[in-house]
C-alpha cells in the first residue's frame, strides 16, 4: 500500500503519525513537507472533499493568525488560497491512501486509512 502524508517535522503529531506508517512494512510511505513544497489549491480541496470535511475544517488556527483574518468565516477558495499562499494555514498531517484521506488529529486516526 502507499501512502503520502503532508507533513511538518516540527509537528509531534506529525512526527508521531509519520512513525506509524514508516513501523508498518507493508506501507510505502512518501514525505511531502508541505511548508516547503505546498500543495496547489485544487489538491486541497480534493484532499479535504476525500476526507470529507471543509475547508475551514483543514484550517490551522493555533499558532495562526487565521481568525484575525476570518478565514474559518471565509469562503472555500478564500481559505484554500490562503493555505497555498501560507501553508502553516494546513492542519497537519493530512494522510492519503487508496482507502482515503484522514487529518490525523490524533495520529491513531491514520489507522482508518490503512
Amino acid at each position: 500500500m502507499k501512502a503520502t502524508i503532508w507533513h511538518n517535522p516540527a509537528c509531534g503529531t506529525s512526527r508521531k503519525t509519520l512513525a506509524i506508517l514508516e513501523n508498518l512494512s507493508r506501507v510505502e510511505v512518501t514525505v511531502i513537507e508541505y511548508l516547503k513544497d505546498p500543495p496547489s489549491a485544487e489538491k486541497l480541496a480534493q484532499l479535504y472533499r476525500d476526507a470529507g470535511i471543509t475547508p475551514q475544517q483543514g484550517l490551522r488556527l493555533r499558532g495562526t493568525d487565521a481568525a484575525e483574518r476570518g478565514l474559518p468565516e471565509a469562503e472555500d477558495a478564500t481559505v484554500l488560497a490562503a493555505m497555498v499562499a501560507d501553508p502553516i494555514l494546513i492542519e497537519r498531517p493530512l494522510v492519503e491512501t487508496e482507502k482515503g484521506v484522514r487529518l490525523c488529529r490524533p495520529q491513531d486516526t491514520v489507522l482508518e486509512i490503512l
